[in-house]
């Protein structure tokens, strides 16, 4: 059997993967809050523990992984979303918009991890369906002391935690010192979190012991992973951004909970996503949405490629030239496979990249090494691996559908029928063209010795080619 080495946040080291039971291998991930669009730092931890997903079932059997990604359905900004609605005119009530904007928000997300590639998980959890089991989490954190009631909130008492602050590596006055935590005179400790607050007539709320009100963020993963994979499971996985608080929480009010359990056993998570070099802000112009990239005309596919090139615990820079050079790799190795049957088994090369802490990045090199010998069977199982080159997915990237044509050549020769029209003096027709160049992404600089260009983070193909 495949040996699989994956770094634990945990221990801050690459171990072997050893699962609890090799019959039911369990990994959670969190999943998305459910008030708006889903962005392409979104998008990332998806494909990343798909693709672990997809390892895991190689290894041990498709019959033998249970994957849960929660869906949170109840919280402050799907409340204050479906205000907004109201505010402007919606009909209905408040419940009835916050219902109708989380439904729509998971079809809006399901569609489009569908679009890149994302297999479906087994269990896909959404926090209102268990808010029973986090009551009861709730209540055990109470009688055990490691919980208080005031004033309608239920808090974690941190300081009753001794490894508070383990994963993350930080102590608890050094997180005190350095984070922003919310001031109330209810807290005993300025850390201590929430683990129940009050709802008013409006908003969503469920009776408890402690008033009718709602379950704090951290409680929901904690509550829905005991639940579906039990005390104890293999792998927790998530963005870096959620090593503090919310997993570093989770630890502590599962284990204080349920001092028996353990919990997970191997923590993993993926860096953050940048675009063009610049963290990812409406601010700076460069944040999308996955849906307006699809929109756009950039393949799914082509997005699960640029995500799956740059190892999953680095930054990973999205840039408009990755995804023109995904876009062109991924229809020549389409073209490299039409009409053959892929191979019985993925190459061991892809293979054992991706045993050595999810190596996408070293998995994908091993795919061009199969396209540069040709072996079209080897590089179509293999790619498959990690969700590329599947059947019925992007027909878009078929060879015949359109022929391979470098993006470089196609802004040289627009740049090439400007200068023309300048010479010919006709301006009219030089204006449109720098015009339809900028508005399919690509900025033009004249110099003395030529046009330089280059790629915005909102190219789009398909605007380029409509101006030839």
């Amino acid at each position: 059997m495949t040996t699989i080495r994956l770094y634990n946040t945990a221990t801050r080291s690459k171990e072997v993967f050893a699962p609890l039971d090799p019959s039911n291998v369990r990994m959670y991930v969190c999943g998305p809050t459910v008030y708006d669009h889903a962005h392409l730092g979104n998008a990332r931890p998806a494909v990343v523990f798909d693709v672990l997903y997809r390892l895991l079932r190689h290894v041990y059997g498709a019959d033998h992984v249970t994957y849960v990604r929660n869906i949170t359905d109840v919280d402050d900004k799907i409340n204050a979303e479906a205000l907004r609605r109201r505010q402007e005119g919606a009909p209905g009530t408040l419940e009835d918009l916050i219902r109708q904007r989380t439904e729509e928000t998971i079809g809006w997300y399901r569609a489009d991890m569908d679009a890149l590639g994302a297999l479906r998980p087994d269990h896909e959890p959404r926090a209102t369906a268990f808010v029973g089991p986090m009551v009861a989490m709730i209540g055990a954190l109470i009688a055990r002391g490691h919980a208080y009631v005031a004033e309608g909130h239920v808090l974690f008492d941190v300081r009753s935690y001794p490894d508070y602050g383990r994963l993350s590596g930080r102590s608890l006055d050094d997180m005190i010192a350095g984070a922003r935590v919310e001031v109330a005179p209810w807290k005993r400790d300025p850390m201590d979190f929430v683990l129940w607050k009050p709802s008013d007539a409006e908003t969503p709320g469920w009776d408890s012991p402690w008033g009718r009100g709602r379950p704090g963020w951290h409680i929901e993963c904690s509550a829905m992973a005991r639940d579906l994979l039990g005390g104890a499971f293999d792998i927790h996985g998530g963005g870096i951004d959620l090593v503090f608080p919310h997993h570093e929480n989770e630890i502590a009010q599962s284990r204080c909970a349920h001092p028996d359990e353990g919990f997970a056993k191997v923590w993993m998570h993926n860096e953050m996503l940048l675009v063009e070099g610049k963290k990812m802000s409406k601010s700076l112009g460069n944040f999308f949405t996955v849906r307006e990239l699809l929109d756009r005309g950039v393949p799914g596919e082509v997005i699960r490629f640029v995500l799956l090139s740059t190892h999953y615990a680095k930054p990973m820079d999205w840039t408009a030239e990755k995804a023109a050079q995904a876009e062109a790799t991924l229809r020549k190795w389409r073209g490299l496979g039409a009409g053959i049957e892929p191979a019985p088994s993925p190459a061991p090369s892809v293979i054992a990249a991706l045993a050595d802490d999810l190596n996408a990045a070293g998995a994908m090199a091993a795919l061009h090494a199969l396209a540069a010998q040709g072996d079209a069977a080897q590089l179509q199982a293999s790619a498959a691996l990690i969700g590329l080159l599947e059947d019925g997915r992007d027909p878009s990237l078929e060879e015949s559908d359109r022929p391979e044509t470098d993006v470089g050549d196609l802004i040289a020769a627009l740049l090439a029928a400007r200068t023309e029209a300048r010479r010919s003096r006709d301006f009219a027709r030089a204006d449109a063209l720098r015009a339809g160049l900028a508005a399919a992404g690509v900025t033009v600089e004249d110099a003395a010795g030529g046009s330089e260009w280059r790629l915005r983070p909102d190219f789009d193909r398909t605007k380029l080619e409509a101006l030839l």
